[in-house]
């Protein structure tokens, strides 16, 4: 008795396993690779599974930094379960020799026999020569380009296509749109569980963005206080054209532990920060005299950050909505109200036809206690 039940257990296993679907896979690949989202610049968050027979025998995702890469994590994992067996990645793999040998050359060593690749990699290093590598060795390659996997690397996108990293633009308001009372007093307009996830947002990027004024007002941290992600800080960075940041201010004092950006405007120069190991990097000045926000985008890029998000207070916000750069809306709203002697969330926009109104697609609303998270793309 005991056998045939344990006979039908295994049936019923390999049915299970049998009815997963390459898409179920690449889905698995898919959640690894956003283990990474925020930690892994200047590289693409990527996440790889190896199965042999309907199981998986080996998994990775991109490690902090950028490397080791996916693909050798998943196969070191999978070991000699990898011979005959079919590596599903997020993207397409490198086959370019950089600080790690190419993750196509080492499915190949692997002795993988297929390959499913979720999106192509558009970098001018790989674009499409990770797949000829793998299919000039006999391997089988299926590129399904899957939706997930553009939206999941969209930085990276950006920053390939666009020389600049994907934006997002965080608000907090109340149901009338104001962020702070004519006095400035802001603290705190949402509850607890909206600061939480507004912290958890700055872990998924690269780096976090505010201007001169609300780094003078506020003096804040920007980093990520979440219980243990501390180390998923992203990077700070300041717009600040006359390089007013102060010394004894805590981004200054606190970046040899996280890393400060102070994007200035050319010929600024301060000992004092550069002593407390903030970088101090010039771009073009707008007909203003404040940093041309094309330009800062274009420095970040390439300095390999994908993701930015940007925290500024109204001016700042103002001025990508302006300039057309603002990506991803993630706005908070607490249930209350302020009035008009309140700031607004966003200033002068220029509209003079309701017809060039900035417009957003809805993605997702999160129910943070009695606060919300309301998820936009922008609509081109």
């Amino acid at each position: 008795m005991a056998k045939s039940v344990a006979t039908r257990s295994l049936k019923t296993i390999d049915a299970v396993v049998s009815e997963r679907s390459d898409d179920d896979y690449l889905g698995i690949a898919l959640a690894l690779a956003g283990r990474g989202l925020g930690n892994v610049w200047p590289n693409p968050a990527v996440g790889c599974v190896v199965v042999h027979h309907g199981l998986v025998v080996g998994r990775g995702w991109t490690q902090p930094g950028g490397r080791p890469h996916a693909e050798t994590m998943a196969l070191e994992q999978a070991g000699a379960g990898a011979m005959g067996a079919t590596a599903f990645v997020s993207l397409e793999p490198c086959a370019h020799h950089g600080q790690t040998p190419p993750c196509a050359e080492a499915l190949i060593a692997a002795g993988i026999a297929r390959v499913v690749i979720a999106a192509p990699d558009p970098d001018p290093r790989v674009n499409g020569r990770g797949i000829g590598v793998l299919r000039a060795a006999g391997v089988a390659v299926d590129l399904p380009d899957h939706a997930v996997a553009r939206v999941l690397n969209a930085g990276f996108l950006s920053k390939v296509n666009q020389g600049r990293p994907l934006v997002t633009l965080k608000l907090a308001s109340t149901l009338d749109g104001r962020i702070a009372l004519g006095s400035g007093e802001s603290q705190w307009i949402t509850g607890p569980l909206a600061r939480a996830r507004g912290h958890l947002l700055r872990a998924e990027h690269d780096a976090i963005l505010v201007g001169i004024g609300t780094a003078l007002a506020d003096d804040p941290e920007l980093t990520c206080r979440l219980p243990g992600m501390l180390s998923r800080s992203p990077v700070r960075v300041v717009l600040d054209s006359r390089l007013r940041l102060p010394s004894h201010g805590r981004l200054a004092r606190g970046a040899k532990n996280n890393p400060v950006w102070a994007i200035t405007g050319p010929g600024q120069k301060s000992a004092a920060l550069n002593k407390l190991g903030v970088d101090i990097l010039p771009a073009a000045l707008a007909g203003s005299g404040r940093i041309n926000l094309q330009a800062a985008l274009e420095v970040l890029a390439g300095l390999g950050i994908n993701r930015l998000l940007v925290e500024g207070g109204s001016a700042v916000s103002t001025a990508f909505l302006n300039a057309g750069l603002v990506d991803h809306l993630a706005w908070f709203r607490a249930p209350g109200l302020i009035g008009d002697e309140g700031l607004a969330v966003v200033g002068d926009i220029g509209l003079t036809m309701l017809a060039n109104m900035p417009r957003f697609h809805r993605e997702a609303i999160e129910i943070l206690g009695d606060d919300v998270l309301e998820s936009y793309v922008h609509q081109a």
